[in-house]
């Protein structure tokens, strides 16, 4: 049987009470032990393996095909949810996300069905897409070429986000001067993979090293265009979200654990005008700014999110709604990073000396926050919005490090 759902959407699917049935109490799990892992530096693999258990990465995945049919906005709120619970997981699965509404905007292609049913099986896609050194801006030292009635693949990738958690990787190459995107198997003979990741915040997101020898590659493994190439692409707005999901989940986590630690105290200041902490109006009306800030921030995700499922149900295909998407991205980077930033800063004026113990790792917040916030180059693009408004320039998609 061949699924017929129309390129870039998904079947009627679960609603959002079904949804929370099944990942809120997951999400309760993951959450109980991130301070543990902070102090650890221990990768998630148990935790990625409960969120692969319940079909976390086929949310998008038809139900008819065995997945959950959610919409991309659901998938969003969700990805929020994740990310107050452990801010790590919802950047290592980003790329896993891409690659799923790859396969829906092909179907119904053979081929497309076929994985996403793998998929709501509960296989995970991680990237080597980035480079170290030159070369990353025009063409990859990442090569494929040919070998037998296939191909061999050969290189050295950085910041392979997620891919120690996943089952495959997709590979960004070149292959005859064409940048292309190739799947390989995680376990595959000549990859080798280090969690060599040294960022001082999203310490767990597997953002490793991954190196490429002689590795053998089918054509059907040749997926298409890798990810650079020019044009149009939802793919840029889609994965800024992911990462702006992230900074929506820790201004939340903020929010959680700084009235946590407000309504436990009992020191307080000699000028205080309340016995406690959770009574000093000064307290609550930092409380206040920064739950308004998780609302803010959550609020704009999910408005792109809509944005995104009306591109979906065109196919991926109006260029009118790709750029319309593209900008409100950009435009919404620039407000929620300071907003999170100012958050994870202002959480500490709810207590003294002691709110700074490492027992806490309250901490993580914000080197998470400023960590997660660099990935997208922020001034490029407020220059980006700025020429566009002003002299109708073209909206740059695709961002790639390295000497130019």
């Amino acid at each position: 049987m061949t699924a017929t759902v129309p390129a870039g959407t998904s079947s009627a699917g679960t609603t959002d009470e079904r949804l929370d049935d099944i990942f809120a109490p997951i999400f309760a799990r993951i959450a109980e032990g991130a301070v543990a892992r902070e102090e650890d530096r221990r990768l998630a693999y148990d935790e990625v393996a409960w969120l692969r258990e319940a079909k976390f990465g086929a949310l998008r995945v038809p139900v008819e095909l065995g997945g959950y049919g959610a919409t991309v906005r659901q998938l969003f709120r969700l990805l929020i949810d994740l990310a107050t619970a452990e801010s790590n997981l919802p950047q290592a699965l980003r790329v896993h996300w891409s690659f799923v509404e790859d396969q829906l905007s092909a179907l119904p292609d053979a081929e497309a069905e076929r994985w996403l049913r793998k998929v709501a099986e509960g296989t995970l896609v991680g990237n080597a897409i980035t480079e170290p050194g030159a070369g990353a801006i025009d063409r990859y030292q990442t090569r494929l070429t040919p070998k037998g009635d296939g191909y061999r693949l050969d290189g050295t990738k950085y910041y392979s986000t997620g891919s120690l958690y996943s089952d495959h990787i997709l590979v960004a190459a070149d292959k005859d001067g064409e940048r292309v995107s190739v799947l390989v198997d995680a376990a595959a003979e000549g990859v080798t993979q280090h969690d060599d990741w040294d960022g001082f915040g999203q310490r767990l997101t597997a953002s490793g090293t991954t190196e490429f020898n002689d590795v053998e590659v089918t054509a059907d493994r040749i997926l298409g265009p890798g990810y650079g190439t020019a044009g149009r692409t939802y793919a840029t707005s889609y994965l800024q979200l992911v990462q702006l999901s992230v900074l929506a989940g820790i201004a939340q986590r903020v929010v959680d654990d700084s009235a946590e630690w407000v309504r436990e105290r009992k020191r307080t200041f000699t000028h205080s005008t309340a016995d406690l902490p959770r009574h000093d109006p000064l307290v609550q009306q930092v409380i206040g700014r920064l739950t308004s800030a998780a609302y803010a921030a959550r609020t704009i995700v999910l408005d792109v999110a809509d944005r995104l499922d009306e591109l979906a149900a065109t196919g991926w295909q109006d260029e009118k709604l790709l750029d319309r998407v593209e900008f409100d991205v950009a435009r919404a980077q620039a407000t929620v990073i300071p907003l999170v930033l100012d958050a994870t800063t202002q959480l500490f004026e709810t207590g003294g000396a002691s709110i700074t113990s490492e027992r806490l790792r309250l901490d993580r917040h914000w080197r998470n926050a400023r960590v997660i916030s660099v990935h997208n180059p922020l001034i490029f693009k407020l220059q980006a919005l700025g020429d566009h408004l002003l002299n109708g320039s073209e909206l740059p998609y695709a961002w790639s490090a390295g000497q130019k």
